[in-house]
């Protein structure tokens, strides 16, 4: 899991940068705070400002270095075929990123109240969309689909209590040993190059890795509904959500 700059400062929407690689279409820079999307979280979008004008981000495609970690290329997919060089401007669509940042913080606070209630359920998939619709699945059998549709009301209460949220790391030995800090039945996030792993700490309710962009405090989301419980199989359910803004 590499450290990204929209870790170190989430409130970055701006920032100057310079062009390390190109081609028609793509673009490397020397720094960006764009997210570049994974986990079931999509990539930010955008706009660089260049000599020429301005053109469009659609997205951050991986290049993934032997190893991972900070020797990974982070491409800006263009939405022109133009190639870009020299000192540009980065502007993240910030109304975007505060979207899936709200509906990502909201799905961990459903995950917390599902492993609280279902102790070790584990989730086996997830996806958080821009356009304010998500879903999570859950490694559950017998239980009652009426019961995880309540649960929207449970994380409306957390998001009205106005809790912080913050990201700390810690060494991934201990994470490995600490139950409940990684939930995801088949996938566990990456430690960062110097071996530790980023967890997201929401005050009292939940605590968990995960390398994704959320809130600083759950007030900042909007109203949160579970629109679908669906049978996935004998031991999966998929919960569907959305925000009501």
């Amino acid at each position: 899991m590499a450290v990204y700059l929209c870790h170190q400062q989430p409130d970055l929407y701006e920032h100057d940068a310079v062009v390390v690689d190109a081609a028609p279409g793509r673009v490397l820079l020397d720094r960006s705070a764009f997210h570049p999307g994974g986990g079931g979280q999509v990539s930010d979008t955008g706009w660089i400002e260049h000599a020429g004008g301005v053109v469009a981000v659609t997205g951050v495609e991986v290049e993934h270095a032997d190893g991972g970690g900070d020797g990974d290329r982070h491409w800006h997919l263009l939405a022109d075929e133009v190639e870009l060089s020299g000192p540009v401007v980065v502007r993240v669509d910030a109304d975007r990123r505060s979207l899936v940042a709200q509906l990502h913080t909201d799905s961990h606070i459903l995950n917390a109240f599902v492993f609280e209630r279902f102790p070790g359920t584990l989730v086996t998939g997830a996806q958080i969309n821009a356009d304010g619709t998500g879903r999570m699945d859950f490694d559950l059998s017998d239980v009652d689909n009426d019961v995880l549709r309540g649960l929207d009301a449970d994380v409306n209460a957390v998001i009205a209590r106005q809790l912080a949220v913050t990201s700390v790391y810690v060494d991934a030995t201990e994470a490995s040993t600490t139950a409940g800090l990684v939930r995801s039945l088949s996938v566990a996030p990456p430690p960062t190059p110097d071996g530790r792993l980023r967890l997201i700490d929401i005050e009292g309710i939940d605590r968990q890795a995960c390398g994704g962009t959320h809130l600083s405090n759950t007030g900042q989301s909007g109203t949160f509904r579970i629109t679908k419980v669906e049978n996935k199989g004998k031991r999966n359910r998929r919960l569907r959500f959305q925000l009501d803004r």
